[in-house]
Parts: structure tokens; C-alpha cells; sequence
């Protein structure tokens, strides 16, 4: 039971191109955007669509993994946990991220 304590399952489509760096270490970080969407009927019965932006951060193989298959557009599934990390903006703001950190890439849609 304490593995779902903090457990995100996401799907969506990766809204921009991946960020990837590559560290001092060898190992690889990588960086995207996912967008997903939820879809009900306003009152008066029209289809409405409300997206969501997430940012994904994965390390290693899962980032090699999105390195080469998962480009702007391209459905995927996300598995991870959420992390939230702080920082200071040059005009000394405290800023707050919150991140999914992901385990596990599955690759959706077409080729």
C-alpha cells in the first residue's frame, strides 16, 4: 500500500518537442510538456474541452526512451510521482514547481 502513496498516471500528448541534456556524469535528463484533456457538455449541452499542462521529467533509459520516440504531438502514457522543488528568480521571488517525475514511458497512438 505505501507504493501509491504518491502515484501519477497520465495520458496525453506531448506538446512541444523534448528537452534533452545530456550531464557531466553520462547520464541524460529529458524534459516535455504533456497536455491532457478532460471532455463534458457545458448546460446548454455543447462538447467542451478542458487541457491541462503538465511538465514530465525523466532520467536515464526512460529519458533516452523519449529521446527517440516521443516528438511534439505523439500520444503517450506517463508513470510516475509528483515532486515540487523551489527556486529564486533573479528579482529575488520564490517560485514553486511542481513536476511529474516519471518511471515509465508507454508509447500510445500510431507510428
Amino acid at each position: 500500500m505505501s507504493t501509491i502513496k504518491n502515484h501519477v498516471q497520465l495520458i496525453g500528448n506531448v506538446g512541444q518537442e523534448p528537452t534533452i541534456t545530456n550531464l557531466e556524469s553520462g547520464k541524460k535528463v529529458a524534459r516535455l510538456s504533456l497536455a491532457t484533456n478532460e471532455y463534458y457538455k457545458n448546460g446548454k449541452g455543447e462538447k467542451q474541452t478542458d487541457t491541462n499542462w503538465h511538465t514530465v521529467v525523466a532520467w536515464g533509459k526512460t529519458a533516452e526512451i523519449i529521446e527517440k520516440y516521443a516528438e511534439k504531438g505523439k500520444e503517450i502514457g506517463v508513470v510516475g510521482k509528483l515532486k515540487t522543488r523551489t527556486y529564486t528568480t533573479d528579482d529575488g521571488n520564490q517560485r514553486y514547481v511542481t513536476e511529474v517525475i516519471a518511471d515509465e514511458i508507454l508509447l500510445l497512438g500510431s507510428k
